[in-house]
């Protein structure tokens, strides 16, 4: 799981961006009431859903008012059942009027997140694979949802372009093959993780023999995944990609694989329905 404490400076960065597409200069309805009015508020979920997302809820209060106190009845990674108190908080009605749409919408999309990857989750629970999130991630979101990933009990892949080489077939027909892609890949970063995907038992042998750390198997029938279990002997790692559906998802995690990568983890969340509402 990425760890939270060296976030800080990213959910202040995706807290100030958000804050600036919403409030821009100034929240005119919010001015509608008094300046010194003081109101309560509560957070309840409208269905079952695993939390995520405190630590951005907390940073856009402390961006828009940092006198508004906060509650928390949760914590990130908790199921919640319909109508559940999420948390309550205190201030002047005018902050927290501001700040709720900002907040909702960072809780309910990491939400969302933790969700779908904990649906997935208890799918294969069973089995010894872990399911890996990819990079289909909201633009300016993705530490955001890959922490999500986690708190649903699924797994991070790479981070990005720079932590670790994926070499798939643009690179390998820019590279002149599989062999090249990845002795050049291991000679220009020493220790950097090597991926590679192949299409074909035939390319499975020809990324063993140049030894990658990993393998990425697309688009491979759950019959070929066996075959190239029992091929690879343990060489490398094994990731299934490809066109797998919640349906077919626990036929591939019993073929032996190590990992299953599955973009709708992140790109096909649904946002939690949530409800504030003011106590004056």
């Amino acid at each position: 799981m990425l760890d939270l404490t060296r976030l800080y400076p990213t959910i202040k960065e995706n807290v100030l961006n958000a804050l600036q597409e919403d409030v821009g200069t100034g929240d005119i309805t919010a001015d509608l009431i008094a300046a010194d009015t003081q109101a309560k508020a509560q957070v309840i979920t409208r269905e079952f859903a695993v939390i995520c997302g405190i630590a951005w809820v907390d940073e856009v209060f402390h961006q828009v008012d940092p006198s508004v106190e906060l509650t928390w009845h949760v914590k990130d990674g908790d199921q919640v059942v319909p109508g559940g108190l999420l948390f309550a908080m205190s201030g002047s009605a005018r902050s927290l009027l501001t700040a709720e749409r900002t907040a909702l919408n960072f809780l309910q999309t990491l939400s969302g997140t933790a969700t779908t990857s904990h649906h997935y989750a208890q799918r294969v629970a069973a089995t010894g694979v872990r399911l890996l999130d990819t990079r289909k991630t909201l633009p300016g979101l993705r530490v955001a949802q890959k922490y999500a990933v986690s708190c649903g009990g699924c797994h991070n892949h790479r981070i990005g372009l720079y932590d670790a080489f994926l070499i798939k077939e643009n690179h390998i027909m820019a590279c002149g093959g599989i062999s090249p892609a990845i002795k050049t890949a291991q000679s220009l970063h020493p220790g950097k993780p090597v991926e590679v995907e192949v299409e074909s038992m035939e390319q499975l042998q020809e990324a063993l023999d140049a030894n990658a750390d990993i393998i990425m198997l697309d688009n491979f029938t759950p019959d070929q995944m066996r075959e190239a279990v029992k091929l690879t002997a343990g060489r490398a790692k094994l990731e299934a990609s490809g066109n797998i559906t919640d349906e077919t998802l626990l036929s591939f995690a019993e073929t032996g694989v190590d990992f299953i990568s599955i973009g709708a983890l992140t790109k096909h969340c649904r946002a939690i329905d949530l409800s504030m509402r003011i106590i004056f």
